[in-house]
C-alpha cells in the first residue's frame, strides 16, 4: 500500500495538504547536536552514526546527511538493500551493513562500495561476489564476544581471520574493521561488559598476529560511548544516542545533553460532551466518572502506536491527559473532564510526544505505558504518518519541508 500523503505524490490544487493531519515532525538540528555531544565523548575515536530501521523511523536519508554534516565519519545499517537506498541517494560516506542472509546481494554492495560485516559463513559469497565485480570486497569481521547472535565464536576466529588474510592477500578483499557487539552497556553495572571487551582485544590480538591490520576497530554503542571509554577503540557505533534519546534507566536525556529529535502530532478529531458512566473504545474497559468531554485523536496501532499503551500521555492546549480505553487501529480517545470546552479543542494540536523541553510528553512515557523500550515507540512509526523535517540545512534558515517515509528507494 502506497500512501500519497507520505510519498509526496499529492497536488494542492486536490485542497488541503492531508499531511498536516498527523505526522512526526523530525529535528535535523536535534539530529547534528547529538552527533557532535556523541563525537565529543567518543573522542579521539570517529563516529559511525547507524541509519538502520529507516534511521530508528526518522527517515534514513535526510538523518544520514545530518549525522555526516555533524561529523560522523561513517553510516551503518543492517541490511545491504538499506545501503544501497543510501548510495542511491547519492551519500558516498564509508558505509557498513552487517546483517545478512543467503540471498542477500553481495555482488551489489561490492559493486556500490559498501563495506560488509562477515561473521564467517558469509566470507566464500563475498570472495565470489567481488571476483564478478573484478574489485575487492571491503569487508569488516565479526567475532562474538558473549552477545550470542551474529559474529564468529572465539573457537571458529582464528580460520576466519586465516581464510580473510588468504583472500586479501589474493587481492579478493580487504580486511577494513573488526567489530563486535555489546550486551548489557546500558547496564555499567553489570560485569559482563568488562568480560566482553577481554575478549574482544583477544580476537584483535589474533588477528594482529595474522597481519591483519585493519583501519577500524569498533565495539561501543551508544551507552558505551556515554559510559565506557575503555570500548571506544577507533570508532563508535550509535544509533540511539542519535535520536536524543537515553538508553539508561534513571537517565534522562537532558541529563546526558541528547535532545529527542521526533516529535509526534495530530489534530483533535472530534469533541463530545458525554454522560457519566459513557464506556470508552473496544471492550468498554474505561467509564466515565462523571458527565465529561471526550477528545479522539486520530493515530493509533496502524500508526505504530502500541496497541498496549492506555495511559500514554496526549498534550491538548497546554495540558496533558492519559489514553483511556483501548487504543483502536486508527484512533484513541482522552478524557478532558466536565470543565473543557469541546467547542475550543475541535482541530487543536495534540502532541503524543516530542523534546519534553517544554514539560511536554515524552517517548519514555509512552514507552513505559507500552511495558517497552524508547527506541522501539520510534521505529515503530508506521509509513502511513508522514515524516516532516525542520532545520534541514545547518546553513539555511530553519525549514518546514514536508516529506514521506520510507523515502523512495528507503528500505
Amino acid at each position: 500500500m502506497t500512501y500519497p500523503a507520505t510519498t509526496g505524490e499529492f497536488s494542492a490544487a486536490s485542497g488541503p495538504d492531508p499531511r498536516h493531519e498527523r505526522s512526526a515532525v523530525i529535528d535535523l538540528e536535534a539530529i547534528r547536536h547529538n552527533v557532535r555531544r556523541l563525537a565529543a565523548a567518543a573522542s579521539p575515536a570517529k563516529v559511525m552514526a547507524v541509519v538502520k530501521a529507516d534511521a530508528y523511523g526518522h527517515g534514513a536519508v535526510p538523518v544520514a546527511r545530518a549525522a555526516l554534516q555533524a561529523g560522523a565519519s561513517w553510516l551503518g545499517v543492517a541490511h545491504i538493500s538499506e545501503a544501497l537506498a543510501l548510495r542511491a541517494a547519492g551519500i558516498d560516506a564509508p558505509l557498513l551493513a552487517w546483517l545478512h542472509t543467503t540471498d542477500s546481494n553481495f555482488g551489489a554492495a561490492v559493486a556500490a562500495g559498501v563495506d560488509i560485516g562477515c561473521s564467517g559463513w558469509e566470507l566464500e559469497r563475498i570472495v565470489a561476489a567481488a571476483r564478478e565485480q573484478e574489485r575487492p570486497a571491503r569487508v569488516h569481521l565479526k567475532v562474538d564476544t558473549g552477545l550470542g547472535r551474529n559474529g564468529a565464536t572465539p573457537e571458529a576466529w582464528d580460520r576466519l581471520v586465516g581464510e580473510a588474510v588468504e583472500y586479501q592477500d589474493q587481492g579478493l578483499l580487504r580486511v577494513v574493521g573488526i567489530f563486535s557487539h555489546l550486551a548489557v552497556a546500558d547496564e555499567p553495572e553489570r560485569p559482563e561488559t568488562d568480560q566482553q571487551v577481554a575478549a574482544f582485544r583477544e580476537a584483535l590480538a589474533i588477528a594482529e598476529d595474522a597481519g591483519v591490520d585493519p583501519e577500524v576497530r569498533h565495539l561501543a554503542n551508544t551507552p558505551a560511548t556515554l559510559s565506557r571509554p575503555d570500548t571506544h577503540f577507533d570508532m563508535v557505533r550509535v544509533g540511539l544516542g542519535i535520536y536524543g534519546l537515553s538508553p539508561f534507566d534513571g537517565q534522562t536525556s537532558a541529563e546526558l545533553g541528547l535532545r529527542p529529535a521526533m516529535t509526534l502530532r495530530t489534530l483533535v478529531s472530534q469533541c463530545k460532551e458525554v454522560p457519566e458512566g459513557q464506556g470508552v473504545s473496544y471492550g468498554l474497559h474505561y467509564r466515565t466518572r462523571t458527565a465529561s468531554t471526550l477528545a479522539l485523536i486520530p493515530l493509533g496501532y496502524a500508526d505504530g502506536v502500541p496497541r498496549v499503551a492506555t495511559g500514554g500521555p496526549v498534550r491538548v492546549a497546554g495540558k496533558t491527559y492519559p489514553v483511556v480505553g483501548r487504543i483502536a487501529m486508527d484512533q484513541m480517545v482522552i478524557d478532558l473532564g466536565p470543565e473543557a470546552s469541546g467547542a475550543a479543542l475541535q482541530g487543536a494540536e495534540a502532541e503524543l510526544f516530542g523534546n519534553g523541553a517544554d514539560g511536554g510528553p515524552t517517548v519514555d512515557e509512552w514507552a513505559r505505558a507500552a511495558g517497552t523500550i524508547n527506541y522501539e515507540v520510534v521505529t515503530r512509526i508506521s509509513p502511513r504518518v508522514p515524516r516532516r523535517f525542520i532545520n534541514e540545512d545547518e546553513r539555511a534558515e530553519a525549514g518546514n519541508n514536508l516529506v514521506g517515509v520510507p523515502g523512495k528507494g528507503a528500505a
